[in-house]
């Protein structure tokens, strides 16, 4: 099982940096932006710092990168955030030099596509967390989210166990940025259908994973993956994003896995709540119940493929829907199908 640093927790008036390591849509959106920060500072009591990139859309992966460094480099930051995410980032880590993040270890926030990140910093041993994107999070409409906020000040400030239950209510409706007055506009929210159980034992384990999109194009490079002694002891975490894949998408990555041995060596299966609305694809209530319950079976049915016991869980507040938790990546989670609680270590 793979060694982490432990990070330090935040104070009230720290310094953190947001960059755009992915797409630079803070320019294009500037007032979700603008709100992400805001809560930032107002309702974290942070000081959120920029970078050249940071408003920037089309820059280049290079420049990006230097924003990178340069945050965690930074003894002022005592965090990073990131803005919101992209679909580019795997042909980031190319520039990064591995000795600035050992010896710069910091809390980092993100989530969908960068995974990437997620996963080279899981690589160098250093916990991250993924979640808390600043437009999508911070930036909600009206308010964010109680359990959102909540386990953010856990990762940020307070540290502890944190009991990952349902929400009752749920939103994957999205309110156009382009027309600022959105903001001011509730999201539609309805009824979460709860958590999926299967499997049994009580477990625990370190987190590693993200968003299924990415995972494949993480196993197709081959290079940045976890080795298979590292994956060892680990909980593996998924979600899907705002594309809406097909389920065969998310059976090859499994079958991948499985192929690898590793659901032999992971400890259990947590699954976030599949994104199934998107402005593109504007799916009723029962398609979207319908498309969720197809991606439980197909996980399930991949998964007990290769191993058929170890828990699976379904239908977790954590990805490309709200509320979302942040996901401790390179802490310890335990799961014990027996009580049906999942508890994470912040």
């Amino acid at each position: 099982m793979k060694n982490f640093v432990k990070l330090q927790k935040l104070s009230k008036g720290d310094q953190v940096a947001v960059i755009s390591p992915s797409a630079g849509l803070p320019e294009i959106f500037p007032w979700v932006q603008d709100l992400g920060l805001k809560r930032l500072s107002e309702q974290f009591g942070l000081v959120p710092k920029e970078y050249p990139t940071t408003r920037e859309m089309g820059s280049s992966l290079e420049d990006r990168a230097k924003d990178l460094m340069d945050a965690f480099s930074d003894k002022n930051n005592k965090a990073i955030f990131a803005s919101i995410g992209g679909s580019d980032q795997i042909k980031l880590i190319k520039y990064l030099d591995p000795k600035v993040f050992t010896d710069n270890p910091k809390p980092f926030f993100g989530y969908s596509d960068n995974t990437h990140l997620h996963n080279f910093l899981w690589g160098l041993g250093i916990p991250s967390y993924y979640g808390g994107g600043v437009m999508n999070q911070f930036g909600m409409n009206v308010q964010m989210f109680d359990m959102t906020v909540s386990s953010v000040k856990r990762a940020l400030f307070e540290g502890g166990e944190f009991e990952l239950k349902a929400s009752l209510k749920y939103n994957d409706i999205g309110l156009d940025w382009s027309k600022k007055d959105n903001l001011d506009k509730q999201r539609p929210l309805e009824e979460n259908e709860g958590l999926f159980w299967d499997g049994e034992g009580e477990v625990d384990g370190i987190l590693w994973g993200g968003c299924v999109e990415s995972l494949i194009v993480q196993a197709s490079t081959g290079k940045y993956l976890p080795s298979s002694d590292d994956i060892d002891g680990t909980v593996l975490i998924l979600e899907t994003a705002e594309d809406i894949p097909e389920h065969w998408i998310v059976e090859y990555l499994l079958t991948g896995f499985g192929e690898r041995g590793w659901f032999d060596r992971f400890q259990a299966v947590l699954v976030g709540r599949p994104k199934a609305w998107e402005f593109d694809q504007q799916n009723s209530k029962e398609e979207k119940s319908k498309y969720r319950k197809q991606q439980r079976e197909t996980i399930l049915k991949v998964v007990r493929e290769y191993n058929p016991t170890i828990p699976v869980v379904q239908n977790l507040d954590f990805g490309h829907t709200d509320p979302q938790v942040v996901m401790p990546l390179g802490g310890k989670v335990s799961i014990d199908t027996i009580a049906k609680k999942v508890r994470l270590d912040y």
